[in-house]
């Protein structure tokens, strides 16, 4: 049965909108060529979206051209203002932005643990109110809102979490009531991260994979066939009660201590450093464990330069150290290799794995092979660091045997979380997201990689976030955008409300 009149226009003005917000402004000859519509049609559409204010004239292509043909449209940006807010239990970051996701003002607001819901909730919406004047909005259409907890399907409301500040469900309610006709909406944070790694980061190609949270606390998302999924009672991928081994004890209803949150949040993380004799950061949260795994990948790799370069002195035909240990050079670097697959050499007593152009050798023991590190720039020349690089002169990288290990125990207790969720859901790729699967990097990722290979049977690719803590504020913007623009390109024939 044909689309009724009516139908067929709003299709056709949904994707010219569509076409618009992915690639930006377009002559009325471009939408033709990419819609497949007739010219009288795009004219039609293009009168029809102009007078509903959601496109506009910006400019024209090409200075040769003159007249209606060369008129280059594009979404009226300040049809509509958005935020965004990234609640964590320390404080919130807030951002302001117009309908294509152009951020026009920042904010962000601490907020002191013993500080009281009342107190709490009026600075948040204060900066939100001194955020929206700054970005030159009259009003919010749309108002977008990670935070850490269940999210109620039925109700879109954050459910009342232990060891969350109360103050967090209260916002949402302060926010509709401080900016009336503004829609609120609320999401778990790692969802959202998920939903920003998915368009904009790590997870473009992947229309199925697991987002693994890895910062102050631990959590999952799950997107399947696109669709990301949030469980009976939006809890799905709370891994940070997942019961594990090498915890003293289990997690309750109430405590997530005991769960893979003891063995990967960033309090563990840090302390897993101290053990290991790395300096301790100023802060235990989210970006101090990113600082020190970024420190260790950066430590790791330079030890690694050196010791290409000692090799490199030697030349080719050199044999004399590592032919007596019973070293062999890498092996071809082929496409697989130069993506992040390490390429290993065995000799009869110890193995050798390149990855990135790094070699780390160990000797074989009861546990196995260590892993080798790789994939990321060294620390620039100068650049100023608390512990001593390995030199040429010691290609065993002493300096940096402290960081391999601590890597390499982190990536022991971050594959027993990956490797839980690959056998339940199969997602075949995991991102290692938050501020410390980013500061990873490919490194991170692939020590995590190996250890999945030998644990699981189901071929798995593990890649880093792309975006870090900033994941959640993007994925929020985003959210908003998405409803904000749905609601607006819904019915075009409306008379246009400014913003």
């Amino acid at each position: 049965m044909p689309a009724s009149p009516s139908t067929a226009r709003a299709i056709n003005d949904r994707s010219a909108l569509g076409l618009l917000q992915d690639r930006g402004p377009l002559t009325a000859g471009q939408l033709k060529q990419l819609t497949g519509l007739s010219r009288p049609t795009v004219a039609d559409l293009v009168e029809r979206l102009g007078a509903a204010g959601l496109i506009t004239v910006v400019g024209e292509s090409g200075a040769a051209r003159r007249g209606p043909n060369a008129r280059l449209y594009g979404i009226a940006a300040d049809r509509a203002h958005l935020a965004a807010l990234d609640v964590r239990t320390e404080g919130v970051a807030v951002l302001v932005a117009d309908l294509v996701g152009r951020v026009l003002a920042e904010a962000s607001v601490p907020i002191e643990g013993d500080t009281g819901t009342g107190p709490a909730v009026q600075r948040v919406v204060a900066a939100v109110a001194g955020a929206v004047g700054r970005a030159g909005a009259e009003r919010l259409h749309t108002v977008g809102i990670g935070a850490p907890g269940l999210i109620d399907p039925a109700t879109g409301d954050l459910r009342d979490s232990a060891g969350l500040p109360a103050w967090h469900r209260s916002l949402s309610a302060a926010l509709q009531e401080r900016l009336p006709g503004a829609r609120v909406t609320v999401e778990n944070e790692t969802n959202l991260a998920a939903l920003a790694e998915q368009r904009e980061g790590a997870a473009r190609d992947r229309d199925t994979f697991v987002l693994l949270w890895l910062g102050h606390g631990t959590g999952a998302a799950v997107v399947l066939d696109g669709t990301l999924r949030r469980g009976a009672s939006g809890g799905t991928g709370e891994i940070g009660f997942l019961p594990v081994p090498g915890t003293p004890t289990l997690p309750s209803a109430t405590d997530c201590s005991g769960g893979f949150h003891t063995l990967a949040g960033a309090a563990a993380v840090v302390s897993l450093g101290t053990e290991h004799g790395l300096p301790t950061p100023a802060t235990t949260d989210g970006p101090g464990a990113a600082g020190l795994v970024r420190e260790a990948v950066e430590q790791v790799l330079a030890a690694g330069r050196s010791a290409g370069a000692g090799r490199a002195e030697h030349g080719p035909g050199d044999r004399s150290a590592g032919a007596a240990a019973g070293e062999r050079e890498p092996g071809n670097r082929s496409a697989g290799a130069a993506a992040g697959e390490p390429v290993a050499t065995r000799g009869a007593d110890a193995e050798t794995e390149a990855d990135a152009g790094t070699t780390v050798r160990r000797e074989a023991s009861e546990g196995g092979p260590q892993e080798a590190l790789g994939g990321e720039e060294p620390p620039a020349v100068g650049e100023p660091t608390d512990r001593e690089p390995a030199t040429a002169a010691d290609p065993a990288g002493t300096a940096a045997g402290a960081d391999e290990r601590f890597l390499s125990a982190l990536a022991d207790r971050i594959a027993i979380g990956a490797a839980s969720v690959v056998a339940v859901l199969d997602p075949g790729c995991v991102v290692l997201g938050g501020e410390i699967g980013h500061a990873g990097g490919d490194v991170l990722a692939g020590l995590v990689a190996q250890r999945l290979r030998r644990m699981s049977p189901l071929p798995t690719e593990v890649r880093a976030g792309a975006l870090g803590g900033s994941a959640v504020l993007r994925g929020a913007l985003l959210t908003a955008r998405d409803r904000a623009q749905d609601t607006l390109w819904s019915d075009p024939s409306r008379s246009p409300v400014p913003s």
